[in-house]
């Protein structure tokens, strides 16, 4: 009896110990809400956010896909059956699209679905304002997965609105800076090696520059040569000359800047086929020539044209970085693309160019023809969604490449701040003699 009734005390007591922690700590996380949203969002999406949107989700399931036309009726003769059987019982619940687990990430969730007979991905890209309205997060993108199932990847808050620096600054990969956060809150990473060249266009005061001074803050600390092109005399480039191995700031000094980055990148061809290797990456690490990173800013000005004298300086400079663009990549030679206006009435060599460049980033365009010209050979939704950037979403941008797009905004880093890294970093800037450009 004794033992039995033990046994009874202890196997009674461990439920109220449980209900006595969970009323201590769960008004304990509503209290401690708010502050610990703001100091630690992850952890606060984890504990308190995701449990609440994943229930709403599981709740709302179906009449969503019921309201958005996503659900298919049974077939009739099941009605009528269900009618006579069951003595005017409810028909049959229309069929829903199968949801996956909702699984968590650091500032929002994803699911998979599996698509009914008759389905198609798009069904469920149009559908995804009415899901982000439902489930009350900030955004939901619907992407194809596989055949038969979409990917949903919905984002709580807009990473966008308040992206958050990288914590420390080093080498890191070679040719691979963070830049910014994309709206998966996920960090959006310019990877040369795997992305070679880019195009990046916005109006003034869109976050291009920012944009230009994150990637040159993030390359500044690795073994890399930087060379600026920059025909409006050097007004944006030359704030990171400590770190540039050289700079053109005028169409003439542009011509022959490029013209020696052709014959650096034949030489370079000739030392892999001595070697037998196809590109750079194939040769030791004590033979493989330093990569090189070309930024050109507003390419307009290297193809715009007063007079007809000027026709064969801006062709010479369209057609060497057409083959640098072929090249390059194998070579060790990357080409990062700028400017606030880009479209095919600079010239055939413009559209060509744009052919070679794989990576694109659209700010706010003034005009239609740029964002076109940036996004519209990849992605017509990519160009819709650039289109939308409002002046008020400075830095926001599209970002397209052949692996698909994504909304992204580049880190606030200021002009004295990426002036400040290229004087860190200056001693790293690689003398290249055969790049040096006479002033003019």
């Amino acid at each position: 009896m004794n033992l039995a009734s033990s046994t009874a005390s202890a196997g009674s007591s461990g439920p109220s110990w449980v209900l006595v922690v969970a009323a201590v700590l769960v008004p304990g996380l509503l209290l401690a809400g708010p502050a610990l949203r703001r100091r630690y969002p992850v952890a606060w999406w984890l504990l308190l956010g995701f449990p609440v949107v994943a229930l709403r989700v599981m709740q709302t399931w179906r009449p969503l896909m019921a309201g958005c036309g996503l659900a298919v009726s049974r077939r009739p003769a099941l009605t009528v059956v269900s009618g006579l059987v069951g003595n005017g019982a409810p028909p049959p619940q229309p069929r829903v699209p199968r949801r996956g687990l909702i699984h968590p990430t650091s500032g929002g969730f994803v699911l998979l679905v599996r698509l009914l007979p008759g389905q198609v991905p798009e069904d469920f890209v149009k559908a995804a304002p009415a899901m982000a309205e439902d489930w009350q997060v900030h955004a939901v993108r619907v992407t194809s997965w596989k055949p038969g199932v979409v990917r949903i990847v919905a984002s709580a808050s807009d990473p966008l609105a308040a992206p958050r620096a990288p914590k420390q600054r080093g080498s890191g990969h070679l040719l691979r800076v963070a830049v910014g956060v994309l709206e998966t809150g996920a960090a959006w990473v310019v990877d040369l090696r795997r992305v070679p060249h880019w195009l990046i266009v916005g109006a003034t005061r869109s976050g291009k520059s920012t944009l230009i001074n994150a990637l040159v803050a993030g390359l500044a600390p690795q073994h890399v040569a930087l060379v600026g092109i920059d025909c409006k005399g050097g007004m944006e480039l030359s704030l990171y000359e400590l770190r540039l191995s050289a700079l053109a700031t005028n169409r003439e000094q542009a011509v022959r800047l490029l013209s020696a980055l052709v014959d650096l990148t034949l030489d370079r061809m000739s030392l892999c086929r001595t070697a037998r290797v196809r590109n750079v990456w194939g040769l030791p690490d004590k033979e493989r020539p330093v990569p090189v990173v070309v930024i050109v800013d507003e390419i307009a000005e290297l193809f715009l044209i007063a007079s007809r004298s000027e026709k064969d300086e801006a062709h010479a400079a369209g057609t060497a970085l057409i083959r640098l663009a072929q090249l390059g990549a194998a070579l060790g030679v990357f080409l990062v693309v700028a400017g606030q206006r880009v479209g095919s009435d600079l010239g055939p060599g413009v559209t060509a160019l744009r052919a070679q460049l794989g990576g694109r980033v659209c700010h706010r365009v003034a005009d239609p023809g740029t964002a076109e010209m940036a996004l519209g050979d990849l992605n017509p939704d990519a160009l819709k969604a650039a289109q939308a950037i409002t002046p008020e979403q400075a830095g926001t941008a599209v970002l397209a490449s052949g692996d698909g797009w994504e909304r992204a905004r580049s880190h606030l880093i200021t002009e004295a701040e990426a002036e400040a890294v290229a004087a860190e970093y200056a001693y790293l800037t690689p003398v290249l003699s055969e790049l040096h450009v006479e002033a003019s």
